[in-house]
């Protein structure tokens, strides 16, 4: 890497942290929500249902009108980490009002789709070499931020949980101005293709018709149906043996642990290839899925030591997914394929955590969890082809 690189790395990921951190913001005080408004255990699902569909279409259209393409990331992120601090204090101010709260929390989701996926283009302007190490940090930081609301929690247990919302707003604009100021415009972007300065049909097509293409895509869905549904239930796990802080350091400890399988998933993918770093890491949190029934029940260190690699695992294949998509895609509309790939991403994970936490208010977690393996194992169905590829 140049000395420009190394500069670039860590202000990418220190921004996408921060950027990303409004993601969970509600899900953490929702406990303190539950005791004093008495919300029912199905709002935990509405509510993140809402930011998750808000950053559909705003993955949808941001893709639709390739704005990452036509605009510089930069400015791109800027205001929408601008946009979504500023939504978060809107949801702090009405937190009482569910519907407002929904509303608030869809419009932060609009606001993360120029956020997550303007970073993984900016990653793939600036690293040709080495993306894969790359996209692993930046997604590492990506888990991080959106564990940061349940750490936060935990180091705040004794402040008003209101505190902990514009907390978190005050460090998503600090994200987007940062990573304004102290990063300049990449050495090398490839020019947009003057189809690609508006819907181009074709490139986005290259989801289904390139096979190499398809298969990365095929096998994040299959990741995305287990993903923000295992984040989701974890404190529902927990529960079972821990309450208040607690409850709150763990499940960040859990959450956050993701960042490792990114990190270092990005290492290895260095040696092994992407396409196998994925394949490995889906394979071992499917496992987890299905070994749920007994762990639930086990002694402490197996309980704990499950939901760590479960952590681990169930996010640190996406870089690699994310990588092997940026580097098939045609290189005009890298960041539109990958935006719309997060639009349908997303739009599984929504059917996957309503469904879910439907479930979990009649059935207990160690009938239901078993289920999310469904998706590991079609997505290991569907990423074959560049498993037995020799270019990964």
């Amino acid at each position: 890497m140049t000395a420009v690189a190394r500069h670039v790395l860590p202000v990418l990921v220190l921004a996408q942290f921060a950027g990303t951190s409004p993601w969970f913001a509600v899900n953490a005080v929702m406990p303190d929500l539950q005791r004093e408004l008495g919300w029912p255990l199905a709002w935990v699902g509405s509510m993140t249902s809402a930011l998750q569909f808000g950053f559909i279409a705003g993955t949808l259209a941001f893709a639709l009108l390739a704005v990452v393409d036509r605009y510089p990331p930069r400015r791109v992120f800027l205001l929408c980490s601008l946009a979504a601090a500023a939504f978060t204090v809107g949801a702090w101010a009405m937190v009482r009002d569910p519907q407002a709260l929904m509303v608030w929390r869809f419009a932060t989701g609009v606001c993360l789709a120029g956020i997550y996926p303007v970073g993984m283009r900016l990653a793939a302007q600036w690293f040709r070499e080495g993306l894969g190490a790359a996209m692993g940090l930046l997604i590492a930081a990506l888990i991080l931020g959106s564990a940061s609301a349940h750490g936060l929690r935990a180091l705040g247990a004794a402040l008003p949980w209101e505190s902990l919302m514009l907390g978190v707003a005050a460090l998503a604009a600090l994200g987007g101005v940062g990573l304004y100021l102290a990063l300049g415009e990449p050495p090398t972007v490839v020019p947009a293709a003057p189809r690609a300065r508006s819907f181009d049909g074709r490139a986005l097509a290259t989801l289904w018709s390139n096979r190499r293409v398809r298969s990365s895509v095929l096998g994040y869905f299959g990741h995305m149906w287990e993903l923000y549904t295992m984040w989701v239930m974890v404190p529902l796990v927990l529960a079972l043996r821990l309450e208040g802080a607690a409850l709150s350091w763990v499940a960040f400890g859990v959450l956050g642990a993701g960042a490792l399988g990114c990190a270092g998933g990005g290492w290895l993918a260095m040696r092994w290839g992407s396409a196998r770093v994925a394949c490995v890491q889906l394979a071992i949190s499917g496992s987890c899925c299905l070994a749920a029934p007994w762990m639930l029940n086990a002694p402490d260190p197996w309980f704990y030591g499950w939901l760590v690699l479960w952590g681990i695992t169930v996010a640190g294949d996406s870089p690699q997914f994310s990588t092997l998509t940026a580097r098939n895609a045609p290189p005009s509309a890298v960041g539109s394929v990958l935006t719309l790939t997060n639009c349908l991403g997303f739009a599984i994970s929504i059917a996957s955590i309503l469904l879910f936490t439907a479930l979990a208010e009649r059935f207990p977690l160690g009938l239901l969890l078993p289920g999310l393996a469904l998706g590991p194992a079609l997505g290991l169905l569907a990423m074959r082809p560049l498993w037995r590829s020799p270019h990964r």
